[in-house]
């Protein structure tokens, strides 16, 4: 009997296609981990907020529901804002895709699909979060009084996450992937926080410096623990230091700047590049990260914060499309 045999082309697109589908893998499996922390912050913040305000002040919570941008949605599920009902909303509520049940649940997907290509350290690590949202989901976490130690289990639980797969990944083209998930996600949700938080937070002149104003510019800094370094940096609590600390900054590691510099990087790693660019991808995530790199704050107050901001995500979503577009589409692998 002949035994058949496949052609070599066809077992290189093959390889390319299974090296593309890890590559997503790793890419989302960290997308939805940065998600899933960066809601437990703003739940945690926002929750210690809410307790230096007079009780039933609902007004407060409609912004963090804004911020994640899951808005829409939650409108159409309840019918007024209530402090539970966000907190049920954004951390496990299963009909929100991206509540923190379901972003945990995603990335535990994600890791058991590539689980050849992971360490056992972070596999074990995933899992432990993962079983930490069903309890809490099983156990009605929301309903406590105090919801915060659940927040805090889920923030050290996927900062552990990311420190482990920093330090037992090797650095392959599948550690950089995953960085770029990472890092535009938290890109992401800097700007958000920063674009609602400042509208809600414009205050009246009466109410500049006053206690209230800075504890809402405090908390703001918190949501993307901030508060320190830039207390560090820049003292003084303002508008456009803390947006230009947020926006600029080229070395806090939360910055929007900073995030598109160290993605970019990674992309390089990728493609072996180091200037111009070889792909689309290369290309869109250059000229954002060249628009914040030559930006000046006073010219983006004076242009308009939300505009620039909401810009800003447009062109972050283009990227993350010309990712998939250059790195995970089966149909431009197989070219």
């Amino acid at each position: 009997m002949v035994e058949a045999k496949i052609p070599g082309s066809w077992i290189t697109e093959i390889h390319e296609i299974m090296l593309s589908r890890v590559a997503d893998s790793i890419y989302w499996m960290n997308r939805y981990l940065e998600r899933a922390e960066n809601y437990a912050r703003f739940l945690d913040v926002n929750f210690n907020l809410s307790l230096e305000l007079p009780p039933n002040i609902s007004e407060e919570w409609k912004p963090l529901v804004l911020t994640t941008g899951d808005w829409k949605m939650y409108d159409t599920l309840y019918d007024k804002i209530d402090k539970e009902y966000v907190i049920y909303f954004l951390a496990f509520d299963q009909n929100n895709p991206n509540s923190i049940y379901n972003s945990i649940i995603k990335a535990r997907e994600n890791a058991r699909a590539i689980r050849p290509e992971i360490t056992k350290e972070v596999w074990e690590q995933i899992n432990y979060i993962y079983y930490l949202v069903k309890e809490g989901h099983s156990k009605k976490q929301w309903q406590r009084s105090d919801p915060r130690n659940f927040f805090t289990e889920i923030k050290k639980g996927c900062q552990l996450l990311h420190g482990i797969f920093d330090a037992t990944i090797s650095r392959t083209d599948g550690w950089h992937f995953g960085k770029i998930g990472q890092l535009i996600e938290r890109a992401d949700k800097t700007s958000r926080v920063l674009d609602v938080k400042y509208h809600m937070l414009l205050p009246t002149p009466e109410a500049v410096g006053s206690p209230f104003d800075l504890l809402q510019w405090t908390a703001l800094l918190k949501s993307v623990s901030a508060y320190d370094m830039y207390r560090k940096t820049n003292g003084k609590l303002t508008p456009i230091g803390i947006s230009e600390f947020l926006i600029l900054d080229k070395v806090f590691p939360r910055s929007m700047l900073r995030c598109l510099m160290h993605a970019e990087n990674s992309l390089y790693k990728i493609t072996g590049g180091s200037v111009g660019y070889s792909n689309i991808a290369e290309k869109k995530i250059g000229i954002l990260k060249s628009q914040l790199e030559y930006g000046d704050i006073n010219e983006i107050f004076h242009s308009g914060l939300h505009e620039y901001l909401d810009d800003f995500q447009v062109k972050l979503n283009e990227v993350s499309k010309a990712i998939f577009d250059t790195f995970f589409s089966i149909e431009n692998v197989k070219k």
